[in-house]
Formats: structure tokens, C-alpha cells, sequence
């Protein structure tokens, strides 16, 4: 039996659209409540980024963490673009996976 992996490059952003925060998971909706919860103190729990805005999804680990490094590594106008693609009104992808 073989498992099939999913793993996600995510970002993030806040009430007012102004950070823009990237991650890596194995489990995009349960991260995004973390997130939302504010469960861990740090970067996006001080500047209260909650609002999953972009992903992308992979099969291999090693690819999600590259194409993270990637996106971290870019400038904020290459990842807005990006959002921009699939997502102009930066509304929140996760609505209604909690109801």
C-alpha cells in the first residue's frame, strides 16, 4: 500500500491585506486554524495574519520546502502577483471549512 503526500505552500495575510506571510504544511486546514486561532506566538500571531490568501499543493516534501525558499527568498511585489493570478480580491480561501 502506498501513502499519498500532500504537502502545501501557503501565505497568509492580515485584516488590512498589508503583510504578507508564506509557510509550509502537511495539513493546509488544520494550519490555517492554527493560524487563525492564534495558537503559536510569533510572526503571525503579532501581526494577526489569518487570512489564507494562496497555496499551492505538492506530492514531495522536498519540493514544498524548495518552492518555500523560493517565494521567501522573492521580492513582496512577485508574491502579490502571484496571489493576484488566482485570487484578485485577496479573499480568504478557507471560508467555510470550519462551518
Amino acid at each position: 500500500m502506498f501513502k499519498i503526500h500532500q504537502y502545501y505552500v501557503y501565505m497568509l495575510t492580515n485584516k488590512g491585506n498589508t503583510v504578507i506571510y508564506t509557510g509550509v504544511t502537511n495539513d493546509i486546514k488544520n494550519r490555517t486554524l492554527e493560524h487563525k486561532q492564534g495558537i503559536y506566538k510569533g510572526f503571525t500571531k503579532k501581526y494577526e495574519c489569518n487570512k489564507l490568501i494562496y497555496y499551492e499543493e505538492y506530492q514531495w516534501i522536498q519540493d514544498a520546502i524548495a518552492r518555500e525558499k523560493q517565494l521567501k527568498a522573492g521580492s513582496r511585489q512577485t508574491k502579490i502577483d502571484l496571489i493576484n493570478q488566482s485570487n484578485s480580491e485577496w479573499n480568504d480561501l478557507s471560508d467555510g471549512w470550519y462551518d
